[in-house]
């Protein structure tokens, strides 16, 4: 089983506007169980299926696999979700770890938030200085919730 050990943070600033170069990412739940997910990705000519389990702390079980582009445009447009969760990313170094930005799309636009994965729970890492406050446990912040509860439908943002 593969462990993803992921932390979520919300930006200040522009800085990391200029680093990364964005990525357009199209995704949808065929599952979005809070005790399971079941997500197809389409980023850039490759399609991705994966498999979250419910998470302990900011650790959860992650099974991921490629499928053809094809089947995974298929799975966007008749079995996922809705709304779909479209999303541009940039892949940014810093002191040892890549951060992922994410800057959403449609029903989310305006939210922007940056994910680290971790070696460990306690790994000790360098924050940029465009991070600003951890939102981790915060289940809003899920992507698979966002189809629920899209940004654009928060009152206190």
């Amino acid at each position: 089983m593969g462990v993803e050990i992921e932390r979520k943070f919300l930006l200040t600033g522009d800085g990391w506007r200029a680093l990364g170069e964005p990525v357009l990412l199209r995704q949808g739940y065929l599952c979005s169980d809070p005790v399971r997910t079941v997500r197809v990705r389409i980023e850039g000519d490759e399609g991705v299926l994966t498999i979250k389990s419910k998470g302990t702390g900011v650790s959860r079980g992650e099974w991921e696999y490629p499928i053809p582009l094809q089947e995974a445009q298929e799975l966007l447009d008749t079995l996922c979700e809705r709304p779909l969760v479209e999303k541009y990313r940039r892949r940014i170094a810093h002191a040892g770890f890549t951060w992922e930005v994410d800057e959403f799309l449609g029903e989310n636009a305006g939210l922007v938030v940056a994910e680290i994965e971790l070696p460990s729970e306690d790994a000790v890492f360098e924050k940029p200085d465009w991070i600003g406050q951890e939102v981790s446990g915060d289940r809003r912040y899920y992507n698979s919730s966002l189809i629920r509860f899209p940004f654009s439908q928060w009152t206190n943002q």
